[in-house]
Order: structure tokens, then sequence, then C-alpha cells
């Protein structure tokens, strides 16, 4: 299975994007799906994670309110629901996700990830 990141652009604060994340090359199967981002010259951070039931979310302080994650099992994706963007949101956004139990928002808990899709946020 390999994960594919889309939805990615340029906009200006204020402004909204849908990001993707797809699964190819088998179904995505998985204890949690999460959403990182990643800013030049900073570690990558979590922003969101979704459980595969979808009876459990998580967000980063930053972007709760503004963010929203969710999954369609059937269309083997995860999305990102971005919203009220401001500048300092402007990253490299992964997706990833994890087959263990119990799940931290640390990277390290999550095994597969897609490639990442940027986003930039001028003011």
């Amino acid at each position: 299975v390999q994960l594919q990141a889309s939805g990615g652009g340029l906009v200006q604060a204020g402004d909204s994007l849908r990001l993707s994340c797809e699964a190819s090359e088998g179904p995505l199967d998985y204890v949690a799906a999460a959403w990182f981002r990643q800013a030049p010259g900073k570690e990558r951070e979590f922003v969101a994670a979704i459980n595969w039931r979808g009876s459990s979310r998580n967000y980063a302080s930053s972007v709760k309110g503004r963010f929203t994650i969710s999954r369609n099992i059937a269309k083997n994706t995860v999305y990102l629901q971005t919203n009220n963007l401001k500048p300092e949101d402007t990253a490299i956004y992964y997706c990833a996700t994890s087959q263990r139990q119990r799940y931290t928002d640390s990277p390290a808990d999550f095994s597969l990830w897609g490639q990442g899709t940027q986003v930039t946020v001028s003011s």
C-alpha cells in the first residue's frame, strides 16, 4: 500500500483547502490515520488523527476549530479540511497511518507515510 497526498496549493489567509490522502495498491487498513506537517527549519508536528471507526478524532491545539479530519473507507481516502488558513499553517502536509493500538501524536508511532503536499498561505 502507498499513500498519495494531494490538494495543497497557494492560498490567501482566511481561505480553505481540502487535502486528500488516497491509498493505492491495496486497501487502506489502519488503527489510526493522521496528518502531520513540517515547516522549513522546523520539526514535523502532529496536526490531526482519526481512528478506523471514525469515532475518535484528535487535533493539535493550533488547528482545533479550523481543521477537520475525516475518512471515507469505500474510497480508501483520508481527508483534512482546512479552514481559515493562517500564514503559520504554511508547511508540507503529510498523511500517515499507524497499526499501534495505543498511539500518540509522535511521528514515531506512524509507520506508513505519504510523500507530502505543500500548503502555502500568504498574508
